[in-house]
């Protein structure tokens, strides 16, 4: 029997965790692995392995090249500045210059451009080298069959118009390489004496100023992420663009590691330098870097990690082939004793291996079916407008915290109605509570009313009403097959329903003592619960009738979300409404830029929907127009057009985040939280919350709802000490209810002076607003 958190996936106990796989990169191979070196690699313990492109041969060329071109202009006696002179030009690869190409493992094999091409070079010759040799490699790389290509990232970050030139080469390089990834090799930060140790074009031909990194007085740990910021800006976050994030000794504040982890990691690299010894002797890395590796290995799909200089060296693969191919007499040796020869695992692989299974196993919101929903965007529901499908409701059901919360808010509604004597809605024909499930689905709620009332020993009369017709039929048989005819089931818009009527008396219609319905939406009110409740609170009865929610509050915070952005900017051609729809995902890969500060908080409360509620506009202008409350002539209420009936379902919010380091939004992130019910006795609420801050308190693994995410159109960048000011709209035109959104930022630039450095556009979701 396996044991305890065992790894057997046909064990009963089997407990999936994160899986690593694991590369080799060695900065000083000069030349593409031979069949029988990568074979030794894997056998190693390592999954790939990277290779560069061309050989020491082309880089002698390109310097040979770069130097004559010097000595002749000299010996014509030309004016090197005059840009109109036609500069060198590298000509194609040759046989010698790479033993690269298509072959075997090709498509197993990371391409590392070379290093010592300077594309960040103020030297305009030397820029242009090197943009002609990343496009002769990356040409030839994907020609080859290179899946993923990683280039050298710019050595320095202080120059922001060398960091462009470097990021215009990566964009024209996404273009020559149309096929494959581009992965930009990142460090986390500038860690001194941990930068890139091969010499660069400017260096090899004597301008070694043009690329030495200097000595820093300062670190500013954002400068490398400013330069990523750079390039995938000036590639328009194009999808094939990556980071292969270098790990540092010295790991970052976690403000950092958020801003990484919300990047599109590919791979993580770790150099041999990283890791410390063990008492025993074995490399091991410090519990720092073990808990920054376990925080980004929980994506759908992990990076891999990249371990860098650590072996197997040419002296190991010699000794391993030496075994391989023994002499006869080694040969005769081996077969006496029944032996063979065998690679032994890299120790550096054996302690990620070690690390990988003691990753804590994936949680109740780890699952693998929601893994893939991470950052996958979905429109919100129209619930009103379409009728939902079977399996929609079931993905709802599956979520048992949910239905535990409601069981628990009905019963102790239950009590408190008995404790308080409450009379009921049909005494003097009927002492039975009169209890409606508005929005009854497929029944769940229904089921879990049932339960409270045994629970409790409370008589209840129990009314079901549900819309689709396709539902409705469902219903029907769980009555039949399940509830045991307990339930009435009516098949109505929960708006258009005349009310429960009163057993053996037909012609009477009475009041409802407790209204449950299950209408929140990522927002809260996104999917119009407070327009549904507003058509049947009328039928509570008053002044003791109980609406389960009772209340409900959305909630907003600046995000910067780069894979999502990106995957809204290729959807934008089919889908012109992209930015303007409030979209509901899974957010992960995500970084909250804002910091919790007094009186502004990290996640604020844009508004808040109370039920029942006392006034009832829709109610009051029908009355006026002496019209069915159906129906209102339209006019000019608060949006031109209508006739103001739904005003009292309008919001407006104006919050102030405060970001004390520099970075990106990308959009905004909504959540919503509920009181389901507040007892008379002043004991806790029953409550449910999707906030991430409140969730494992208030409704802990509760996975019916995601987050929901308003998108800019354009991301934007603010300074340190930067106010992002939200202002947000729920508007409606009587028909349908729709969102407007917009962001600015203004910086600090003195004690009593602000400065407006941004501002997003007005974004407005009408054209995909929820209709009821």
């Amino acid at each position: 029997m396996a044991s305890p958190g065992s790894l057997d996936a046909e064990s009963e106990s089997f407990e999936p965790r994160p899986f690593f796989t694991i590369g080799q990169h060695d900065s000083n191979r000069r030349e593409t692995l031979t069949d029988d070196h990568y074979r030794h690699i894997l056998n190693s313990g390592f999954h790939f392995a990277t290779t560069p492109i061309t050989n020491d041969h082309f880089k002698q060329r390109v310097v040979d090249l770069y130097k004559s071109f010097l000595k002749e202009r000299e010996q014509w006696g030309l004016d090197l500045s005059n840009q109109s002179l036609p500069g060198p030009v590298v000509s194609t690869l040759t046989d010698e210059d790479t033993n690269y190409g298509p072959g075997t493992y090709v498509g197993s094999l990371v391409a590392y451009c070379s290093p010592w091409i300077d594309l960040c070079s103020s030297n305009p010759l030397i820029a242009s080298i090197s943009r002609q040799v990343l496009n002769l490699e990356l040409a030839y790389a994907s020609f080859a069959g290179a899946r993923n290509i990683i280039i050298p990232g710019p050595r320095r970050d202080d120059g922001n118009a060398a960091v462009v030139r470097y990021a215009r080469a990566v964009r024209e390089g996404l273009q020559v390489a149309s096929r494959i990834n581009i992965i930009i090799h990142m460090p986390m930060y500038r860690e001194p004496r941990l930068e890139e140790k091969a010499e660069t074009l400017s260096q090899l031909v004597g301008e070694a100023g043009a690329a030495d990194p200097g000595k820093e007085q300062e670190i500013d740990i954002f400068t490398s992420w400013d330069s990523w910021h750079t390039i995938r800006s000036v590639c328009d976050y194009a999808a094939r663009l990556y980071v292969a994030l270098r790990i540092p000794r010295r790991v970052p504040e976690k403000v950092l590691q958020g801003r990484w982890f919300a990047e599109p990691l590919y791979y993580l690299t770790v150099g041999a330098e990283i890791f410390q010894k063990n008492p025993a002797g074995y490399p091991s890395l410090s519990r720092h870097h073990q808990e920054l590796i376990a925080s980004y290995m929980r994506f759908r799909n992990p990076p891999s990690l990249l371990l860098s200089d650590v072996g197997p060296d040419a002296d190991a693969f010699a000794n391993q082939m030496a075994l391989e191919f023994p002499s006869l007499a080694e040969a005769s040796q081996a077969l006496k004793e029944n032996r063979r020869p065998t690679v032994p695992m890299n120790p550096y692989v054996s302690y990620i291996k070690h690390l990988e299974r003691s990753q804590e196993p994936f949680s109740a919101l780890d699952t693998q079916s929601l893994l893939s929903f991470q950052d996958w965007l979905q429109s919100p529901l129209q619930p009103l407008a379409d009728n939902l499908e079977s399996a929609t409701y079931e993905v709802f059901e599956g979520d048992p915290v949910k239905y535990n919360q409601y069981e628990l808010a009905i019963a102790k509604a239950m009590i408190d109605w008995r404790e308080q004597k409450l009379p009921t809605a049909q005494d003097g024909t009927n002492s039975d509570l009169v209890v409606a499930v508005a929005g009854a689905g497929r029944g769940p709620l229904v089921t879990r009313v049932l339960r409270a009332a045994e629970s409790t020993g409370t008589s209840i009369q129990l009314w079901a009403l549900e819309k689709n017709q396709n539902a409705y039929v469902y219903l029907l048989g769980m009555n039949k097959r399940v509830w045991n005819n307990k339930v009435t089931v009516v098949k109505t818009d929960m708006r258009g329903w005349e009310g429960p009527k009163v057993p053996g008396y037909d012609s009477l219609i009475s009041k409802v003592d407790i209204l449950v319905t299950e209408l929140l939406g990522s927002f809260g009110d996104n999917e119009l619960s407070p327009e549904c409740l507003d058509g049947i609170q009328r039928h509570l009865s008053q002044p003791h009738g109980i609406s389960i929610p009772s209340s409900y509050t959305a909630h907003l915070s600046p995000i910067a979300t780069p894979k999502i952005f990106a995957d809204l900017s290729s959807r934008v051609t089919g889908t012109p409404d992209a930015f303007e729809t409030p979209w509901v995902t899974l957010l992960y890969a995500i970084d909250f830029v804002a910091q919790k500060v007094p009186d502004h908080p990290r996640f604020q409360q844009a508004w808040e929907f109370s039920h029942p509620v006392g006034l009832l506009r829709a109610d009051e202008f029908a009355e006026e127009a002496g019209m069915a409350a159906k129906y209102v002539p339209p006019g000019v209420g608060s949006m031109y057009g209508s006739s103001g009936a739904n005003d009292h379902n309008t919001r407006y919010c104006h919050l102030t985040f405060v970001c004390p380091t520099r970075g990106v939004i990308h959009g905004l992130a909504g959540y919503f939280e509920s009181v389901l019910y507040a007892p008379h006795s002043g004991k806790e609420p029953v409550e449910i919350s999707i906030l991430p801050d409140q969730i494992d308190r208030k409704s802990k693994d509760m996975i019916s709802w995601f987050p929901i995410f308003f998108p800019l159109k354009k991301p934007m960048y603010f300074p340190q000490d930067t106010e992002l000011e939200v202002s947000m709209w729920r508007q409606t035109d009587d028909t349908k209810v729709w969102y407007e959104w917009i962001v600015e930022a203004y910086a600090w630039v003195g004690p009593k002076t602000r400065l407006k450095v941004g501002e997003s556009e007005l974004h407005t979701s009408r054209n995909v607003g929820c209709r009821f």
